[in-house]
Order: C-alpha cells, then sequence, then structure tokens
C-alpha cells in the first residue's frame, strides 16, 4: 500500500530529473532583471511550474513568482492560490481550491489573452490538468488589456518583494512564455490511470521567457548557476540564500517520501529544509510519521540527530497507530540504547547523540527491521507484525527539545549539513550517506511501483 503516488511512477515517459528546494528561514529567492528586454507581447502569455509544499500552512503571499513587486503569482495565508495583476488594475484571480498536501505535486498553469471577446476566457487557470471554475476573485481584465506580469520588470522567484514572505517547499518545471497563449496540453496530459504528468514543451519562450530546470550547482547568473535559463533566451536568474545543496531529486515524476507537518502528535513541531528537518519542542511526546507508507518490499533510511539532551527514537510504526501509540512502533531508542518492539525491550545497543546517524533498513516481506548506527548494525528485529508501516521519528520525553534531518535519499548531505557520499540504491536511485544494504531501496514513488 502506497499512501501517496506521484505524478508519473512507471519509468518509460518523460521525466524530470530535479527540483530547487526553498527554505523560508533563509529568505531564499532567484531574481533576474529584465529591463534591457522588451516584452514580445504583453497581452499575451503562458506560465506552467510544478511545486511542492514545505510548510503548511505557508506563510502569506509566499511567492512562486514576483514581477516588479506588483504582480504575483503566490499562495495565500488561506493556502489558496493567489494571481494579483496591479498595472494601476487591482485584478486578482483566485481559485478556492486549497493547497494542503504536502505529500503531492501540483501543476499550475495560467494563460493568458486580453485580446478574447469573452472576459471569462482572458485569464485561464489550470490545476493538475483541470481548469479552475470556482473563484473567491475573477476581476477582468477588460479586452486588450498589457499584463503588468508579462513585462520587463525584475522578477523575483520563491519570495515575494511585496510582503518580504518566502515559499517553503519545492519548485520544478518552471517555465514562462512571453507573447503567446499557449495549451494547457502544451505541458501536460492525463496518463493511463487518470493522472496529470509533465510532458515535454517544444515550443518557443519570447524575449522574457525562460525554462528552470534545476540542473545546475552553481551560485553565479550564468548558463552553471542555480538559476540557468535553457530556454534558449539565455535569461538567467541570480542566486540568492540557495546553494547546491538545495537542488534535489525530489521532483513531479519521482516523488520522495518526507516527514508530514499534518502527521505529527502537536503544534510543537517545526519542520523546515523541505520537510527533512524537525525540531521538537519540549511539552511534546509521541512520533511524527512520513508521506509513505508500505506493506511490502525491502526499504531504507537515514536520520540525523541535531540536538542535545536527547530522547529521540528513530523507526517505524504502524499507520493505524495513534501518534503516542508505541505498541505498534519498532525503534530504537537513543538515551539507553534501547532497540525497542512495541513497549518491550528487544536488546540494548549502543546509545546515540549529535550527529550520530541512524540507519533503518525494514524488511516487510520477511517482518524484520535492522538498525545501524553511523553504519554499524545494531541489532535487527524480528517477527514485526504485518501491515502497513511508515518510517517515524520520535520525541522520547516531554521534558527536552529535540530535533533530527531525515534522508529518504532525496539529498544525501542531510539538508546541507554534510558531504555527499553518492551510496545509491539497488535501482540507481537516491544518494545516501552509507552503504545502502543489498535489496533495499529508496522510498520514492519509482521503486514503489516496482516493489511496493
Amino acid at each position: 500500500m502506497v499512501s501517496i503516488l506521484g505524478a508519473n511512477s512507471v519509468s518509460g515517459g518523460y521525466e524530470v530529473s530535479n527540483s530547487l528546494r526553498f527554505n523560508d528561514d533563509d529568505s531564499p529567492q532567484l531574481s533576474k532583471d529584465m529591463s534591457g528586454l522588451s516584452a514580445t507581447n504583453t497581452k499575451k502569455f503562458t506560465t506552467s511550474f510544478w511545486f511542492k509544499m514545505g510548510n503548511v500552512p505557508q506563510p502569506n503571499y509566499s511567492g512562486f513568482i514576483d514581477v516588479g513587486g506588483d504582480n504575483a503569482l503566490a499562495l495565500y495565508s488561506d493556502n489558496t492560490f493567489y494571481y494579483y495583476e496591479n498595472g494601476g488594475s487591482n485584478l486578482y484571480w483566485r481559485p478556492t481550491r486549497v493547497f494542503r498536501d504536502p505529500s503531492a505535486w501540483y501543476n499550475i498553469i495560467i494563460i493568458a489573452d486580453s485580446t478574447l471577446s469573452t472576459q471569462t476566457d482572458r485569464v485561464k487557470i489550470y490545476v493538475n490538468g483541470v481548469k479552475e471554475t470556482s473563484f473567491h476573485n475573477n476581476s477582468g481584465p477588460s479586452q486588450n488589456y498589457d499584463f503588468s506580469y508579462n513585462t520587463n520588470n525584475t522578477r523575483n522567484i520563491g519570495r515575494s518583494s511585496l510582503t518580504s514572505s518566502s515559499l517553503d517547499g519545492y519548485l520544478s518545471e518552471m517555465h514562462h512564455i512571453d507573447g503567446q497563449a499557449k495549451a494547457h496540453t502544451d505541458f501536460g496530459e492525463f496518463d493511463n490511470n487518470g493522472v496529470w504528468v509533465p510532458i515535454k514543451y517544444t515550443g518557443t519562450y519570447g524575449n522574457t521567457g525562460y525554462y528552470l530546470e534545476y540542473k545546475q550547482t552553481g551560485t553565479s547568473q550564468n548558463s552553471s548557476g542555480i538559476g540557468a535559463d535553457t530556454s534558449g533566451e539565455d535569461n538567467h536568474f541570480a542566486v540568492s540564500n540557495l546553494a547546491a545543496t538545495d537542488i534535489n531529486v525530489d521532483t513531479c515524476t519521482n516523488n520522495w517520501c518526507t516527514l508530514n507537518p499534518l502527521d505529527t502528535p502537536t503544534s510543537g513541531s517545526t519542520f523546515s529544509e523541505g520537510n527533512l528537518k524537525i525540531t521538537t519542542s519540549s511539552g511534546q511526546q509521541g512520533f511524527t510519521r512520513s508521506t509513505i507508507a508500505v506493506s511490502q518490499g525491502k526499504w531504507y533510511f537515514e536520520t540525523k540527530i541535531t540536538t542535545g539532551n536527547v530522547r529521540e527514537a528513530v523507526g517505524i510504526a504502524l499507520t493505524e497507530a495513534t501518534l503516542t501509540d508505541t505498541t505498534k512502533a519498532v525503534h530504537y531508542y537513543s538515551r539507553y540504547g534501547h532497540v525497542l518492539k512495541g513497549n518491550s525491550l528487544f536488546s540494548t545497543k549502543a546509545t546515540f547523540g549529535d550527529n550520530d546517524k541512524i540507519g533503518v533498513a525494514f524488511n516487510l516481506d520477511d517482518n524484520t527491521v535492522a538498525f545501524y548506527k553511523n553504519g554499524s548494525l545494531q541489532d535487527t528485529v524480528t517477527s514485526i507484525d504485518s501491515g502497513t508501516y511508515s518510517p517515524i521519528f520520535r520525541d522520547g520525553s516531554d521534558a527536552y527539545a529535540g530535533g533530527g534531518v531525515l534522508n529518504f535519499g532525496n539529498n544525501g548531505t542531510f539538508a546541507g549539513t554534510e558531504t555527499a557520499q553518492g551510496n545509491s540504491d539497488g535501482n540507481g536511485y537516491g544518494d545516501f550517506y552509507y552503504s545502502v544494504p543489498s535489496g533495499y531501496y529508496a522510498l520514492n514513488t519509482k521503486n514503489l511501483a516496482e516493489f511496493g
């Protein structure tokens, strides 16, 4: 069983290899001054991008794309999508759809053509291939309106210059087409399972257009930078508060496991780094589950401990368990080195603390869980209950704060705190700090389609 499937789980179709992770605490952004260019046609444009949420809810006006400070594609305070077009007209388009699933990739496409005779056709918004028809605000525009969003003002990606609010999450496969109102089917299609998936766009981009694939790791504003434009227009973006470690393989064609900020015991947990880092406050006890759960197969992940006075535990738990029900969990407890099967002590092994890395290899075909400390096997728990399990991070004490960084293979640097080691699973997926045990796999939708 899989709790969430990504856009294109089975290999063989069009593949998107990279995303860019935005951690709002860092105030990250990409920016491009377009003032030296002339827009091809300010009456028409198309923008398409994919995103996966980090924080839920997002900060108010979390900017996907901001143009000139007063024109923006963003998330509103209630997690609805928001297109604000100033230009002296103060136009708003805000569908009623709410974005609140941190396990899913979403595609948003905006198609604008003010030359059309029917006013409601002049701005169309699609989410995962479906046209939005229900709006809080849907304000125009007038015929032959010049869209301020499609001008040569400075563009900021990942941050709103109007409110200084940053996006928290992942962006991938970002197109902007200047001067053309394209069809949404130029960017995606429904597969045989009825799931909207990306396809290769083959058209042109216009003077201020761009295509951001996030395949490069440099911080300069050129073709080797994180903000490299591969449209052929060379509209490369400057990089602020982003690093090579923010390039990620979690994409709309291979969705990776992260922690789930909606499946945590109290509001005392803080999530960051694309839901790969968790900090728990004192007064909280319980475990946080991940976004992917499985009932068969052999899977591996790692956790780095990041805080003192530790009472953390790492392992797996049945999805049917409440977030404080340790009777349905199998985990390795830091302070005493206890390996626990439910509430029963299975064995006592090495304790662990700050900067130690705990590997978990769980085999749901043979119902075993192996725990590793810094690459060395500690013990293997046998005869665990059958069922659907999720990786967990547990704060085992309500007296102390705790914290850790999870590596499901989607970023082998533990959110930029380590040097990548390049250890992949048997399918070539992932970047783990230690070698993946033979026959075990990373938790992503490509592997789930094959083994889950």
